[in-house]
């Protein structure tokens, strides 16, 4: 615990996390709650079933809010009677495939939900530090090689990735017009990419179309097996946002700015890689080509080299490790041994690294 001493700063205080019953969001609750933090969660997706919401003992563990981020009155209303101390800001669509069938309600919620969310803030009395997660596909991707910079152009062909694209605009104006000047809040932005871990059961995404195949005995169906990701454990991408919250809150300095927490360059692999390596981990898995339906993007990595240098951040977990992680856990679930405490463990070896 003494390399992460910063963690302890977060004991007893008030946290809310939207998106809480999300794979980052629901990961963070159980890491925060377990660190004696006072948690409040904001969500509209509440389903039991096979949820991290029901393994991480959210209904028992913390404050919930069934609450849609597009409802402004009720967020505001909820968020002005908390007076949370930090915000870490997940509600999201975060589909690409998703976007394509229902892409009115993809940008209200990524678009109009951080708005929301900004419009709180600017109204606010209270000192709050506010963490907003958009994501590496808000970058204009031309599919390079060498890693994207906080200041490279933003931009999106598809509507999941326009719409994140759209929110860092809408974060951008809002601090630059209202939040820059206001003493009681501070804000920053970051951008992750392929983050994984367990408990996520999302449709068209990788480990858990391979974790659902596994479970019904049936062939998982590969789409794009040469896409490259920068594949990343959630505790690694949480571990940089929470050293972001906790020097944002000391030194404003950090203020407004946007910061990259990618894998290391040598954690890039195919989606064949990924699933070969799975497959060395738990031998039941098995698997078949099929072809996109729309478009995606085949390459895609980010440069962290600010957040190596002004946040002493770093990954912890190389890809294997993450891989073995991951496997390790939906095979506790599988096997339906006690996940909450095998998923508390393995926030405790991270600490320990």
């Amino acid at each position: 615990m003494k390399k992460n001493h910063f963690l302890r700063e977060f004991k007893g205080k008030k946290i809310l996390i939207s998106g809480h019953t999300g794979l980052k969001g629901s990961w963070l609750s159980l890491w925060l709650n377990y660190l004696g933090a006072k948690v409040y969660g904001i969500s509209n997706n509440f389903k039991t079933n096979q949820t991290n919401f029901k393994n991480f003992k959210m209904k028992k563990n913390i404050k919930n809010f069934d609450i849609d981020i597009r409802d402004f009155k009720i967020l505001n209303k909820v968020i002005k009677k908390i007076k949370p101390d930090f915000i870490f800001h997940f509600a999201a669509q975060s589909l690409v495939g998703a976007s394509y069938k229902n892409p009115v309600y993809n940008f209200e919620t990524n678009f109009n939900g951080t708005l929301n969310l900004l419009e709180v803030l600017r109204l606010s009395n209270f000192n709050c530090v506010s963490i907003l997660i958009t994501s590496d596909k808000s970058y204009r991707n031309f599919e390079i090689k060498r890693g994207y910079v906080e200041n490279d152009i933003l931009g999106g062909d598809d509507p999941y990735s326009a719409s994140k694209a759209s929110a860092e605009f809408v974060i951008n104006s809002y601090f630059k017009s209202f939040l820059e000047y206001k003493k009681n809040i501070r804000i920053a932005v970051c951008r992750a990419g392929n983050v994984i871990g367990g408990g996520d059961w999302s449709n068209d995404r990788l480990i858990p179309d391979i974790m659902k195949s596994i479970y019904k005995n049936k062939k998982v169906k590969l789409r794009n097996q040469n896409s490259t990701r920068p594949w990343q454990h959630v505790l690694d991408v949480l571990n940089g946002y929470m050293i972001l919250a906790n020097k944002l809150k000391k030194n404003k300095r950090f203020n407004g700015q946007v910061f990259n927490f990618g894998p290391p360059k040598n954690s890039n692999y195919k989606v064949l890689d990924v699933v070969r390596e799975i497959s060395k981990n738990w031998n039941k898995l098995r698997w078949e080509f099929s072809n996109r339906s729309y478009h995606e993007s085949t390459l895609l990595k980010l440069n962290s080299n600010k957040s190596l240098k002004l946040l002493k951040w770093k990954n912890k977990l190389g890809f294997k490790e993450v891989i073995k992680l991951v496997t390790d856990w939906y095979k506790c679930l599988y096997e339906k041994k006690d996940i909450y405490n095998f998923s508390i463990n393995q926030i405790k070896n991270f600490e320990k690294k």
